[in-house]
C-alpha cells in the first residue's frame, strides 16, 4: 500500500472514531454505518483525484462536490434536478432542515430520536465535513498533525452535549483514531522520532539505534494520552450543553416515540406570561358542576434537586383516542366526566397544552405529543397553544376524606421515585414537617395538617414582592422569614410531603378563573398558579392548596375536626398578583401610589427561586477564570513555547570558551527547529555545511539570509572541530536575519503553521521521553541493590 493510500485510509479511520463520540447523542446508532460509507466514498475520490492528479484545490472542489451530491440524494432529492443535483430548491430544504434540527437539538433530550430529518442532517453532515478537512489537510495537503483540529472540534461538541457519563472512553477512542492517523504519515518521521525518543541502548555497549514505528507511535501515543486524560482532571466542570436545560422537549415528529428534556416550565412561563397588565390568556366553557371551580394544568414538577423542581425526562408518544385510567384511581371512588372547551389567545405561546386533570381524551389540530406519566400533551416541533381552541374530557375525582384516610401503602417503586429528597436539604423541611403534623393518624392527616399550618396555623402571608434566594437554603429561608407566593408555598409542602413519605409532586398551571356573564370562564395573567399534589393509593394524584387567598382548597381536604380553622378560600383577591414578572422584587423601593396601582415590579416564579441571596462565591469565579486561562493556553503552548525557546536561545552569552561554543550550538539548534517549523525537516546524518545549503535551497532564501545561515554553519563547524573554540560575534542576528528570509519565502499557510503549530515542538515529548529513560534506568539500577543474597538472614 502506498504512503498516500496509507495516509487516506488513516483519515477515514480517524475521522470515524471521532464520530464514535456522538453515538451517545441519538438513537438508534445506525446513522454511524450510514456516516462510516460516506466518509468511504469521499477519501475514494479524493484519491482517484489525486491519481490524476489533479491541483490540490481541484482535489479539495471534487471531494467537496461529490459531498454535497450525496448528501442531497439523502435529504434533497425531490428538489434536485435528476435527484442528485442540488438547485435552488434542494438549498432552500437543506436550509429548512437545519432550522428544524437547531429547533429539535433545543427540544429534544439526549439521546434525541434518528427520525428528525434534521439532526440527522447535521450529525451525518457535520461528520462529513468533519472528514473533508481532515482528508485535506492530512492526504491533500500532507500535513497529519493539524488534522487533529477539526478531529478536536468535533469531540468537543459531542463531548459538551453528552451526559459525562463515558466521556474518557470516547475520548480515548477519539485520541486512538487521532494517533492511527500520526502513524500512517510516515515511517521516516516516526523513525526520526523514535531514534530520540528511545532512549539509551538497553545492553551494556550496544549501540543506539532506530526503534520500530509502532513502538515509537505507542510510547508518544501512552504519553499524549496520559496528558490529555490528567489535564482536563484540573479544569472545572463544564455540566450540560446545548440539549440540556433548553426548551421544552419533545419527541419523534411521525409519533413514534421520543423524551421530553428535564426542563424547568416556569422559565416558559415567565417569558410567555410576564407583562405589566392583566391581560386575558384562556377563555373556558364548562359543564355546569365544573364551571368556575377548574383548574388548568400544565405539566407537573416531580424531579427535586434541593435548589427547585422540574420535570423529569420522560418518555412520549402519539396522542392516544382514549387516555388510560390515572394511575391509582381506584373504581369506588366517585368521579364525573367534564367536557371543556379552551380557546387560547393569538399572543400566547405555550409549549404544554393547559388542561383539567386528570384528562381522558382531548381534541386539538396541530402537532402534539402525550407524556403518559404526567398525563400531559407538548407541542412538536414548535407547535404552541397560540390561538389554539380545542376541547378536553376530563375526570371530576371527588374522593371521600375516609377514602383518603384510609388509603393503603403505594407501590414501593412508585414511593421510592416520589420520595426522593436530597441529601442538602436543610434539616429545618423534615423538623417542621414532623412538629406541624405531631399526633396525626395516616398520610392524609398529615397533609391536610401540613395544608392548614400554611394556609393558617403557620402565620404565612401571600407577597409576590418577597425577596427570596436560592440554593439548598431557599426553601428554609421561606419557612423562616413565611413570606411568599404560590412557587414557595407548592414547593415546600411537596418538599415536606416527601419528608414523611408521602409521594408528591408539583403541578404548574392556572387556578380557576374568572366566571363571566356568557357562562365561559376568563383566565387571565394573574391566575398562573403552582400547587402540589400527593399520591393516595386508590385516588391517585390529589390536589391540595396551600397558598393563601389562591385557588380553592378541595372539598375533601375541609375537615369537620374540632377545633379546625380552615377557611373556604374562594375566589382570591385581586391585590396582589400571581403573574411571574423577570424583574426582581423592588418592595423595598415601592411608593404607596404605586402598591395602590399595582405597578410595583414582582418577582417571577423563575426568578423566586433562580438566585443566591450571597452570590457566586469567590472561589467559582477564580476556578471558572483559572479554566478560561487554561483553555486559552493550551492552544496556545506550542506558540508560546517556541517564543520562549527562540528568546533563551538567541539571548545574551558569556564571553569565555565555554560559553561561546554553547552559545553557537543554542542558536544553531534554533536555526534548525525554525527551518523544521517552516517545513523543512532536519536531517541528522549531514554536516553543519551541507545542512546549511539544504536550507538555503528548500528555503529559497536571498543572498544576505544564505550567507547568514552560511556564516551559522561556520560558527559550527568551527566550535565542533577547532582545538580551542573562539568566539564568533553576530550570530544571533545572523539567525534571525535567516528567519526573516524563511517567513518571507513561505505561503501563508506555511507562516500560521510554524507560529501556532510548530513541528519542533514535538521535543518536549522527547525530553519527557528522555526523562522518562532516565527515571527508569536509575530504578533498574538500584532494584538489584535492593535485593537481598540468597540465603542472607534478616
Amino acid at each position: 500500500m502506498s504512503g498516500r493510500a496509507r495516509l487516506a485510509l488513516g483519515a477515514w479511520a480517524a475521522t470515524l472514531m471521532a464520530s464514535c463520540a456522538l453515538l451517545p447523542l441519538v438513537e438508534p446508532a445506525t446513522w454511524i454505518l450510514q456516516a462510516a460509507f460516506l466518509l468511504g466514498v469521499q477519501s475514494l475520490v479524493g484519491a482517484a483525484t489525486r491519481r490524476v492528479p489533479l491541483a490540490r484545490p481541484l482535489t479539495v472542489a471534487s471531494q467537496a462536490l461529490v459531498t454535497l451530491m450525496m448528501l442531497t440524494l439523502l435529504f434533497t432529492r425531490e428538489q434536485a434536478v435528476a435527484g442528485i443535483v442540488p438547485g435552488p430548491e434542494a438549498f432552500q430544504r437543506f436550509a429548512d432542515l437545519l432550522q428544524q434540527g437547531s429547533d429539535d437539538i433545543a427540544r429534544y433530550a439526549i439521546p434525541a430520536p434518528l427520525e428528525s430529518d434534521g439532526i440527522r442532517l447535521m450529525i451525518i453532515g457535520g461528520v462529513l465535513v468533519i472528514g473533508l478537512a481532515v482528508d485535506t489537510l492530512a492526504v491533500t495537503f500532507r500535513s497529519a498533525a493539524p488534522a487533529g483540529l477539526p478531529l478536536l472540534a468535533l469531540y468537543s461538541v459531542a463531548a459538551g452535549l453528552s451526559d459525562g457519563g463515558a466521556d474518557w472512553l470516547w475520548f480515548v477512542v477519539a485520541a486512538g483514531g487521532y494517533l492511527m492517523l500520526l502513524l500512517s504519515e510516515g515511517r521516516d518521521r516516526l523513525s526520526q522520532w523514535g531514534r530520540v525518543f528511545g532512549g539509551a541502548p538497553r545492553t551494556p555497549g550496544g549501540e543506539s539505534g532506530p526503534v520500530a514505528p509502532v513502538r515509537t507511535g505507542r510510547r508518544i501515543g501512552a504519553v499524549a494520552l496520559g496528558l490529555a486524560l490528567v489535564v482536563p482532571i484540573a479544569l472545572p466542570s463544564m455540566s450540560g450543553g446545548l440539549l440540556d436545560g433548553v426548551g421544552a422537549g419533545a419527541g419523534g415528529g411521525n409519533g413514534s416515540g421520543g423524551t421530553i428534556s428535564a426542563v424547568n416550565p416556569l422559565v416558559s412561563l415567565r417569558d410567555n406570561l410576564n407583562a405589566d397588565d392583566d391581560r386575558d390568556v384562556l377563555s373556558v366553557r364548562s359543564d355546569p358542576e365544573a364551571a368556575g371551580a377548574q383548574y388548568l394544568r400544565i405539566v407537573s414538577l416531580d424531579d427535586f434537586d434541593g435548589t427547585t423542581w422540574k420535570p423529569s425526562k420522560r418518555d412520549i408518544d402519539k396522542v392516544p383516542d382514549e387516555f388510560p385510567t390515572p394511575p391509582g384511581l381506584g373504581a369506588d371512588v366517585r368521579r364525573a366526566e367534564i367536557t371543556t372547551r379552551i380557546s387560547a389567545a393569538d399572543w400566547y405561546q405555550q409549549d404544554w397544552l393547559p388542561m383539567p386533570y386528570p384528562p381522558s381524551g382531548v381534541e386539538v389540530d396541530g402537532k402534539w405529543r402525550y407524556e403518559p406519566v404526567g398525563m400531559t400533551l407538548v407541542g412538536d416541533h414548535g407547535q404552541t397553544t397560540r390561538g389554539k381552541t380545542y376541547t378536553v374530557r376530563s375526570l371530576d375525582v371527588r374522593p371521600t376524606a375516609e377514602q383518603l384516610a384510609s388509603a393503603p401503602e403505594p407501590p414501593a417503586s412508585l414511593k421510592r421515585e416520589y420520595t426522593k429528597l436530597p441529601k442538602s436539604l436543610p434539616d429545618i423541611v423534615t423538623r417542621t414537617a414532623r412538629e406541624v403534623t405531631a399526633g396525626s393518624s395516616n398520610h392524609y392527616d398529615e397533609a391536610v395538617k401540613l395544608q392548614e399550618y400554611f394556609t393558617v396555623t403557620g402565620g404565612f402571608q401571600y407577597d409576590t414582592q418577597v425577596q427570596a434566594g436560592s440554593g439548598s437554603q431557599a426553601i428554609a429561608r421561606f419557612l423562616e422569614n413565611k413570606q411568599g407566593f404560590c412557587v414557595h408555598f407548592s414547593f415546600a409542602m411537596a418538599a415536606m410531603a416527601r419528608s414523611l413519605g408521602i409521594p408528591a409532586r408539583v403541578a404548574v398551571g392556572f387556578a380557576p378563573g374568572t366566571p363571566q356573564g356568557d357562562g365561559s370562564v376568563t383566565v387571565t395573567l394573574r391566575d398562573a398558579h403552582a400547587w402540589p399534589e400527593l399520591y393516595f393509593e386508590g385516588v391517585g394524584w390529589t390536589r391540595f392548596e396551600p397558598t393563601p387567598t389562591r385557588g380553592t382548597q378541595p372539598e375533601y381536604t375541609q375537615t369537620q375536626t374540632p377545633g379546625s380553622s380552615l377557611p373556604d378560600t374562594g375566589r382570591p383577591t385581586q391585590s396582589a398578583s400571581a403573574a411571574p414578572s423577570a424583574t426582581p422584587s423592588a418592595s423595598e423601593s415601592c411608593s404607596a401610589e404605586q402598591k395602590k396601582l399595582e405597578a410595583c415590579p414582582s418577582e417571577s416564579t423563575a426568578a423566586a427561586l433562580a438566585k443566591d441571596d450571597d452570590g457566586p462565591k469567590w472561589y467559582v469565579f477564580l476556578a471558572w477564570a483559572l479554566g478560561g486561562l487554561a483553555a486559552l493556553a493550551i492552544p496556545l503552548a506550542p506558540a508560546l513555547w517556541r517564543t520562549r525557546t527562540r528568546a533563551v536561545r538567541l539571548g545574551a552569552h558569556g564571553r569565555t570558551e565555554a560559553d561561546a561554543a554553547r552559545h553557537t550550538l543554542a542558536v544553531w539548534l534554533e536555526l534548525t527547529d525554525t527551518a523544521w517549523d517552516f517545513g523543512i525537516v532536519p536531517d541528522e546524518s549531514q554536516t553543519p555545511r551541507k545542512t546549511a545549503a539544504r536550507f538555503v535551497r528548500l528555503g529559497h532564501l536571498d543572498e544576505a539570509a544564505a550567507a547568514s545561515v552560511h556564516r551559522v554553519a561556520e560558527a559550527v563547524e568551527q566550535v565542533l572541530y577547532a582545538p580551542r573554540p573562539r568566539p564568533t560575534a553576530g550570530l544571533a542576528e545572523d539567525v534571525r536575519r535567516a528567519i526573516a528570509g524563511l517567513r518571507g519565502t513561505a505561503p501563508r499557510s506555511t507562516q500560521l503553521r510554524a507560529v501556532f503549530a510548530p513541528r519542533s515542538t514535538v521535543r518536549v515529548v522527547w525530553a519527557v521521553s528522555e526523562w522518562w529513560s532516565g527515571v527508569t534506568s536509575r530504578v533498574a539500577a538500584v532494584r538489584p541493590s535492593l535485593r537481598k543474597p540468597s540465603g542472607q538472614q534478616n
